[in-house]
């Protein structure tokens, strides 16, 4: 009995303690003391912004897409940020792979050089639905309302200064080949600058042929080949890059010819070296800049994530580099 009565005063401490456990806050501050080490756990701590960028450019085999990539590296790291680089080979189809990697990666934003300008719209509407902010760089996709940003070249300034220069060389017009790669809008902006040249000439030229070379050496290796097995009469190849320029050249120095003129666009180190020959076929580089596009583009990037200010499209200018001043710009690297 006496054991009972003890069980049962145990008992009713231990109800005691548990309802007091569970009192709900009421009355004063100081009836419910709440210590200051719980509060500041509530608060989050404050840390520094720290951004994750994709770059994906067309081809990193490419010197100029290599130093794009360099130049944007640079800034974004200088900065502390992270820079991912993936590299579709001039495919479409690992570019979009690539990106959507990427966005799994968890990149904030993304430097962007369509491989395709149509193709690419999917991955932009992935990167759109991820939140990723895109800056489009060198040559423009088609749909521009996905884009937050575009730095690039004046690209039909760049075809038309080209086709200026041809018909000082040629005053009498003559025929015209075309290398070029539709899928690509930065070559496509170049072939109209180009053709808008020469339709002001007083004496005509004749577009007798013009190819699709992806924007690569070999296929316009090839396709120079053929075009002057048909027409060794050919004037001038415009080329859309200089990649397809030295292409160009190639096949030119094959058939023996010595009269044709070749122009490329970049302004690369191996066509600079090429216009330094004193028998050379380029005629010359409608010249631009990675280092200025890439360095331009980061700042615009960072901006962008650290909501400032920014230009939602810039155009770098373009100029021509020939036999006459290529010493001004040296040849060892890009300008």
């Amino acid at each position: 009995m006496r054991k009972r009565k003890m069980l049962r005063a145990l008992m009713m401490l231990v109800c005691i303690f548990v309802l007091s456990a569970c009192k709900k806050n009421v009355g004063t501050p100081e009836d419910n003391a709440v210590s200051d080490e719980s509060k500041e756990e509530e608060i989050p701590k404050e840390e520094d912004d720290t951004y994750v960028f994709g770059f994906s450019g067309i081809d990193m085999e490419n010197p100029y897409f290599i130093t794009l990539e360099s130049a944007i590296r640079e800034v974004i790291e200088k900065e502390g940020f992270e820079l991912i680089t993936k590299d579709p080979a001039s495919s479409p189809e690992d570019q979009e792979a690539q990106i959507k990697e990427m966005i799994e990666e968890g990149i904030d934003g993304i430097f962007l050089c369509p491989v395709d300008w149509e193709a690419i719209t999917p991955a932009l509407d992935a990167l759109k639905e991820a939140d990723v902010k895109i800056v489009n760089v060198d040559t423009q996709v088609k749909e521009m309302e996905y884009v937050d940003a575009y730095i690039g070249s004046n690209n039909v300034e760049a075809g038309y200064i080209c086709g200026e220069d041809l018909i000082e060389r040629c005053p009498e017009g003559g025929k015209v080949a075309i290398l070029e790669c539709p899928t690509q809008n930065s070559i496509n902006d170049r072939i109209t600058g180009f053709e808008e040249a020469i339709a002001k000439a007083q004496k005509g030229f004749e577009v007798v042929e013009r190819v699709d070379t992806n924007g690569e050496f070999e296929k316009a290796l090839g396709a120079a080949k053929e075009i002057l097995e048909k027409h060794p009469d050919v004037s001038g190849i415009m080329c859309g890059n200089d990649q397809i320029a030295v292409g160009a050249k190639t096949a030119v120095n094959l058939a023996g010819l010595k009269t044709v003129v070749i122009y490329g666009v970049d302004g690369s180190p191996d066509i600079k070296k090429e216009l330094k020959k004193a028998d050379g076929q380029i005629a010359g580089t409608a010249a631009q800049s990675p280092i200025n596009i890439g360095k331009t583009a980061a700042k615009t990037a960072i901006d962008m994530m650290n909501g400032e200010d920014y230009e939602t499209e810039i155009f770098e200018e373009v100029f021509m580099i020939n036999k006459d001043n290529v010493e001004m710009y040296g040849v060892d690297g890009w300008q």
